[in-house]
C-alpha cells in the first residue's frame, strides 16, 4: 500500500461511512506524478473533485504531515479515463464562469455560530441578502485573524448564488494578480467585464490594497461602476478603513458610505459553542472538560481552534488513544507554549485586579482579607498556567516565603475548580482576557 492509500485509510477513520462511500471511495492516488510537496488524487468527475478539494484537502494535507513530516499541496483531478466528461464539464463551466466564482459550500449562515462578539456583523450580513444593493452598500466587515469574516462573506455569496445571483468572490491578492496579468497581456477590457458585470462583488482582505496605487485606481472605478448600478459590494479587512495605512482618502470615504460592522474576539461561551458545532459536523467526540480547556487556552483564532480539534482527532486515530484531558494537553502543549511567550505576571495582575476590583499593590501585600487572598491565589494559578515562571519566581513576585506556599495556594484553587463551577468559569474568562489583551499589545 502506497502512502496516498494509507492516508485515505486514515481519513476513513475520521469521517462517517456515508461520507467515505459518497466521496472518498472513488479517489485514487497518483503515485507517479505526486511529490513530497504535492499529493495528486483523481476521481470520476470535476464536480466531485472540486467538492473533495474544498471539504477534505486540509484534512488530507494534515494527515500527510503527521505521517511524513511534510504538509503537501493537495490536488484533486479528474481521472483520464473520463476525459470526455471532463472536457464537457469544463466547457459548461467556462460558459457559466461569468455566473459566479467558487465558494466554500460549508460557509453558510446556518453553520455560523452567533455570540455577542459577532451578532452585529451576522445581522448586517443577513440584512444584505434580503435587499442586496439597496441596504448597507457597501458592507464593510472588519476584525482580527480567524474570527469569521471570510465565513460571513462567503455565506452571503452562497445565499445569493442559490437565488440565481451572479456572485464574484475574490481575495485582494487574487484581484491584484488578475489585474497585473491583464495589464501585461493588454486585455483590461476582459478584466473589467469580469469584475463589473456581477450582482455581488465580495472582496476579502482589502487591507492588502495598501500603497498599491495603480490597483487602487482600478478598484476605485470598479467600485463606482457597481455602486452606481446598485450592485452589492461586501468587503472584509483586519481593521476599519480609516486605520488602513496607504489607502487613498477617496477609497476610505467610499468604504464608509454603507455600514461598517466589526467582529470582536469571541467570549468563552461562543468558543465553546463553536467547538461543539465543529465536533458535531466532523463526528468528533470531546467531553465538556476538554472543550472548556481548549476554549480557555487556545486564544481567539477560530481557524486555529478548529485545526486543533482536527489534530486531536487525527493523533487519537493514529496512536489509537482515547482523547482525554491529559492527551489533549500533551498534543497541544507546543501551541500553548507559543501563546505564553509574551504573557507576564504583570499582565495577569493588571487584569485580575481590574476584574476583581482589587488594587495591584494589595495582591503583593501581606493583607489577608478573603477577597485579596482569593485574588492572589488566582494570580498564582494563572501565572503557573500562562507563563514560564517557576514556583520560586512566582513566590518572590507575590511576596510569599517560598515555593511551598505557592504549592499550597495551587492546591486550594484546584479544590475550588473541582467544587465551584462559577469559579471555574471565572478563571476561563480571565484566561481569555489576558491572552486577548496580550495579543493586541504584541
Amino acid at each position: 500500500m502506497n502512502i496516498g492509500e494509507t492516508i485515505l485509510n486514515e481519513l476513513k477513520k475520521e469521517i462517517s461511512d456515508k461520507e467515505y462511500e459518497r466521496y472518498i471511495k472513488n479517489l485514487h492516488y497518483d503515485e507517479i506524478n505526486s511529490r513530497s510537496d504535492m499529493a495528486i488524487y483523481s476521481t470520476i468527475n470535476i464536480i466531485l473533485a472540486k467538492w473533495i478539494e474544498t471539504k477534505y484537502s486540509e484534512k488530507l494535507a494534515h494527515l500527510f504531515e503527521i505521517k511524513t513530516g511534510v504538509k503537501p499541496e493537495i490536488n484533486i483531478i479528474v481521472d483520464k479515463k473520463n476525459n470526455k466528461t471532463q472536457r464537457e464539464t469544463a466547457l459548461k463551466e467556462n460558459k457559466d464562469k461569468s455566473k459566479s466564482t467558487h465558494l466554500n459550500p460549508s460557509f453558510t449562515f446556518d453553520s455560523f455560530i452567533i455570540g455577542s462578539s459577532n451578532q452585529f456583523a451576522y445581522t448586517a450580513a443577513k440584512a444584505v441578502t434580503e435587499k442586496p444593493g439597496e441596504q448597507y452598500n457597501p458592507l464593510f466587515i472588519y476584525g482580527g485573524v480567524g474570527l469569521g469574516k471570510t465565513h460571513l462573506l462567503q455565506a452571503i455569496g452562497n445565499d445569493q448564488k442559490e437565488k440565481g445571483k451572479k456572485v464574484i468572490y475574490t481575495t485582494l491578492e487574487q484581484f491584484m494578480n488578475k489585474y497585473i496579468g491583464h495589464v501585461k497581456s493588454q486585455t483590461m477590457d476582459r478584466f473589467r467585464d469580469h469584475f463589473r458585470q456581477c450582482d455581488l462583488l465580495l472582496i476579502d482582505d482589502i487591507q492588502f490594497l495598501s500603497r498599491k496605487e495603480q490597483t487602487q485606481e482600478e478598484f476605485f472605478h470598479t467600485f463606482n461602476e457597481l455602486y452606481q448600478a446598485k450592485k452589492q459590494i461586501v468587503i472584509t479587512a483586519d481593521q476599519p478603513p480609516n486605520k488602513i495605512a496607504g489607502l487613498v482618502d477617496r477609497l476610505k470615504s467610499r468604504f464608509e458610505w454603507g455600514l461598517m460592522a466589526d467582529i470582536q474576539p469571541p467570549e468563552i461561551e461562543t468558543k465553546i459553542a463553536i467547538i461543539e458545532k465543529k465536533c458535531e459536523l466532523d463526528g468528533i467526540r470531546l467531553n465538556n472538560e476538554i472543550i472548556h480547556y481548549i476554549a480557555a487556552n487556545m486564544g481567539d483564532n477560530i481557524r486555529e481552534i478548529e485545526g486543533t480539534i482536527i489534530k486531536l482527532n487525527a493523533m487519537s486515530s493514529m496512536l489509537n488513544q482515547k482523547i482525554t484531558l491529559e492527551f489533549t494537553k500533551a498534543t497541544i502543549k507546543d501551541q500553548l507554549k507559543e501563546k505564553q511567550e509574551n504573557i507576564t505576571i504583570d499582565n495577569i495582575v493588571k487584569i485580575v485586579s481590574k476584574e476583581l476590583n482589587i488594587k495591584p499593590s494589595d495582591i503583593k501585600s501581606k493583607k489577608r482579607t478573603q477577597s485579596i487572598v482569593n485574588a492572589r491565589r488566582i494570580v498564582i494559578y494563572l501565572a503557573r498556567n500562562l507563563t514560564h515562571n517557576s514556583m520560586p519566581q512566582i513566590a518572590r513576585y507575590v511576596g510569599m516565603k517560598d515555593h511551598t506556599a505557592i504549592s499550597h495556594a495551587m492546591k486550594k484553587i484546584n479544590e475550588l475548580i473541582d467544587n465551584d463551577e462559577n469559579f471555574k468559569v471565572l478563571l476561563e474568562e480571565l484566561t481569555n482576557k489576558i491572552e486577548t489583551v496580550t495579543k493586541k499589545n504584541e
